[in-house]
Formats: structure tokens, sequence, C-alpha cells
């Protein structure tokens, strides 16, 4: 079975969290969504770039999510989850999936 890239799975985990959350009104499931990208990705973290490699990406991934909330007072909403999740997708990209 291929594997899929962590940067696919934490920007569709930041993504489709938001969706999920827009479209039941219920901000817990798109939560349930986020958290459960970082799990799947963090095998990859730790296999590719040890510890505390899968520690930074999961920060940067927490941290894309709270500031995803006031850059969308800024930009809108979805360009804020678009520009979050394109900068998460490019630091999971560079430090571990690139190196797998």
């Amino acid at each position: 079975m291929a594997r899929i890239p962590s940067s696919l799975i934490t920007a569709a985990g930041l993504t489709g969290g938001f969706a999920l959350a827009r479209a039941t009104r219920k901000r817990q499931l798109g939560g349930l969504a986020f958290g459960a990208a970082l799990v799947a990705s963090a095998p990859q973290w730790r296999k590719a770039a040890g510890n505390a490699g899968a520690a930074a990406l999961a920060g940067v991934s927490i941290g894309a999510l709270a500031v995803s909330h006031p850059l969308a007072k800024k930009i809108g909403a979805w360009p804020s989850v678009a520009a979050v999740s394109a900068v998460t997708a490019a630091a999971c990209y560079v430090v571990a999936d690139r190196r797998a």
C-alpha cells in the first residue's frame, strides 16, 4: 500500500476539519478531524524526523490552527484556512516527507 504523505494528511485535517465544523456547526467535530490527522501523521514524522521533529511539526500544526482564527478576521475564513494549510503542508514536506 502506498504511503500517503503527512503533508497531505495534515493539510486535509486542517481544511477538512474547518469544512466539517462549518457544515455541522459543531466545532468539536472539526477539532476531532484535525486531531485525527495529527495522530495519523505523527508516526511518519517520528520515523523521518525523530521525536524532536515530530514535536516541532505538531507544534506547527497546532499553531496554524490557532493563527487561522485571527487571520480569518483579516482575510476571510477560507483564505485563512488555505494559507495555514499550505504553510503546514510545506513544513511537513521539508521536515519529514522529503526525507521519507
